[in-house]
């Protein structure tokens, strides 16, 4: 008695199907047709959206790393290059030399007057 009824239900004889797609119910449904679609079309533009950022923030990350590597680099070179020894080589065909004698200490007269530290 069941199947009966399922199979009776399967088989809608086309007077019936006309009335599932009537005209009038057609066009009463085009705002939530419309809607579908605009939602389908904000659906699939935002997979591209989302694609394209991915690719971009890919791009980023590697232009990020080569940047940190090309800066350990010159920070290693200038710590190298800063060396005494490294100076002294750099600046010699300029004519300039290594001092042997020690630093002089500046001070101010006046002061050393007042506290009367003036060696003479």
């Amino acid at each position: 008695m069941v199947t009966d009824k399922i199979n009776k239900e399967a088989k809608l004889p086309k007077a019936e199907w006309k009335q599932v797609f009537n005209y009038n119910k057609i066009v009463k449904n085009i705002p939530f047709f419309l809607f579908l679609a605009v939602l389908a079309i904000l659906y699939i533009y935002n997979g591209h959206h989302a694609d394209k950022l991915v690719r971009k923030i890919a791009v980023t990350e590697k232009n990020i790393k080569e940047l940190e590597y090309e800066y350990k680099t010159v920070k290693s070179d200038l710590i190298f290059r800063s060396k005494a020894s490294e100076l002294i080589k750099a600046v010699e065909p300029l004519g300039l030399k290594e001092s042997k004698l020690p630093p002089l200490l500046l001070g101010d007269s006046v002061i050393k007057k007042i506290t009367g530290t003036i060696k003479k």
